[in-house]
């Protein structure tokens, strides 16, 4: 009786392992989760993980980064500075991102490469450059500026920016 009982022990281990084997050869996705929870596996395990864009451009022949950009929905071209504290728009590109002569108060005096310019302060609704936007930009609008500039304000907000070789890289999460 005790041979008998061993016996069927040994069956049924060896069906248990033969149809573990079938079971792993013709229902592989039967041990895998659902896509439903892979797909939430996979979220928490790209949680952590930022998502970096970038974006390129190149100096010109003097190394300078001219560049084109929106201010509230107005085409903008702008000189990349790093020594700007903040955005400056021209008059004109001031008045194209919807600023009157009226709207603006030159109230204020700031140092720049040409000595010492009136600026009046806004704040930008929107500044876009290629994919990426930022809102609520601090800027000044600087009398007598040839070009618009794009300063500290808006580069601050950016994952980080780098300049080598000539090219400067813009990079956000």
């Amino acid at each position: 009786m005790v041979a008998w009982a061993l016996r069927q022990v040994i069956l049924w281990v060896v069906i248990g392992f033969v149809a573990y084997g079938v079971a792993l050869k013709l229902l592989p996705q039967a041990l895998s989760l659902a896509p439903a929870q892979q797909q939430a596996a996979n979220a928490q395990t790209d949680a952590g993980a930022a998502i970096v864009n970038s974006q390129t451009f190149r100096a010109d022949r003097t190394g300078h980064v001219v560049l084109d950009g929106d201010v509230n929905g107005s085409p903008v071209r702008f000189l990349v500075d790093t020594g700007a504290t903040m955005v400056a728009l021209t008059m004109n590109d001031a008045t194209a991102a919807g600023f009157t002569r009226g709207d603006l108060v030159f109230d204020r005096r700031v140092n720049t490469a040409n000595g010492v310019a009136r600026v009046a302060p806004v704040t930008l609704r929107q500044l876009r450059i290629g994919q990426f936007s930022v809102y609520q930009v601090q800027a000044a609008v600087v009398e007598n500026l040839s070009i618009s500039l794009l300063g500290q304000s808006f580069l601050k907000r950016l994952s980080s920016y780098d300049m080598r070789d000539g090219v400067l890289t813009l990079s956000w999460e």
